[in-house]
């Protein structure tokens, strides 16, 4: 018999930062290739217009379930995952995809499992700290590992980061590179304000948001920053000189992506960058640090600036401050290159993995 894709699939993820995004621009694709998609949210409750949003594509379940990297212990991510295999059989899955991999390999599955590795603190820590790892992440890191040998399948977003992955968890795992896609908002016309934008979870040191907050009383123009300053695991940071935009919903960011013009990313670490995508569809140029994932996918677009360099950022951004011409051109060759990484072809490299490790005759049922 020819592989099929499976009627219905649940999906895991977290409202915490891309991997929102990414779960509704795979679940739409998906639904409109005739998969029923049940979105299951594990960590913090999802917003009130988040929660709209995803009840106008997908099934939501909020489960209250801690996510891999805030359980308290193994036991507690244990009984996550037990939970989590049984709302599958609960729902009628034919297949679960897992956004994080350390779930896969702590329980038993009805139905195969799809782990796709958006980030995980195993690669956090080598990327950002590169010491030993610390007691509570030990035990974190090894269930990932787990996990990863228990899945059926395993994509990354990116070669950079899959190599990343076999270097931290050993090379024998074999890993699907799938770039994450993202609809592109209408062009605009407006009138761009010389400043700087910055995007993301900014409590996260990865992101190495500090940098830019020490340049930012250097340059002659603003930088403002938009996304939370605390996280879900007690992590927080202030900062003397980047102005706050707060944590923006889906129309204020894309609002701001029109009205400014670079986009910085000083990221240690970086599995793919979403907010680059999206700055870059709406025509922003892009100031990167030079780190292998970004050098994957924005070569040619973008300036790229050593991580902590607080000089070459300054350099950097500056130039572009001087000379919107220059700025203007790294825009467009952006917005042109991220017209390459679409919400398509993502759905179609997903669903050729589901159908890779379906079995042919599918025994779960459907209600």
């Amino acid at each position: 018999m020819p592989a099929v894709s499976p009627r219905r699939v649940m999906l895991t993820a977290d409202a915490v930062g891309g991997v929102w995004r990414y779960a509704l621009e795979l679940a739409g694709g998906l639904v409109a290739h005739g998969t029923e998609t049940v979105l299951a949210v594990l960590g913090p409750p999802p917003t009130d217009a988040q929660r709209a949003e995803a009840c106008d594509i997908v099934r939501l379940i909020e489960t209250g379930l801690p996510l891999d990297w805030t359980a308290d212990n193994e036991q507690a991510l244990a009984r996550a995952s037990s939970e989590l295999s049984g709302l599958a059989s609960c729902i009628g899955a034919e297949l679960v995809q897992l956004h994080a991999p350390a779930f896969a390999g702590l329980t038993r599955w009805p139905v195969p499992v799809v782990s796709v590795a958006h980030s995980c603190l195993g690669t956090w820590w080598r990327a950002v700290r590169g010491t030993d790892l610390p007691d509570d992440f030990a035990w974190r890191v090894a269930a990932t590992a787990r996990g990863l040998r228990a899945s059926e399948a395993v994509i990354a977003p990116s070669y950079a980061f899959a190599d990343l992955l076999r270097a931290t968890y050993g090379d024998d795992i074999v890993i699907t590179v799938i770039h994450n896609g993202r609809r592109a908002p209408p062009e605009t016309r407006a009138t761009r304000q010389l400043a700087v934008l910055t995007v993301g979870r900014l409590w996260d040191d990865g992101k190495n948001v500090v940098t830019l907050d020490r340049v930012a009383n250097r340059l002659h123009a603003p930088i403002y920053a938009a996304g939370p300053m605390k996280g879900p695991n007690g992590a927080a940071v202030s900062f003397q000189n980047l102005h706050w935009l707060d944590e923006l919903d889906e129309a204020t960011l894309q609002a701001r992506y029109a009205e400014m013009t670079i986009f910085a990313a000083p990221a240690l670490y970086e599995p793919f960058g979403l907010g680059v995508l999206e700055a870059a569809q709406s025509g922003m140029s892009l100031v990167l640090s030079d780190i292998p994932t970004f050098r994957e996918l924005w070569d040619g677009p973008a300036l790229f600036v050593t991580p902590r360099s607080e000089d070459e950022w300054l350099r950097s951004l500056g130039r572009l401050i001087d000379d919107p011409e220059i700025a203007a051109r790294h825009g467009a060759l952006a917005r042109e290159r991220a017209r390459s990484y679409t919400v398509e072809a993502m759905v179609e490299g997903t669903e050729a993995v589901y159908r890779a490790v379906l079995p042919r005759n599918p025994v779960a049922s459907v209600a």
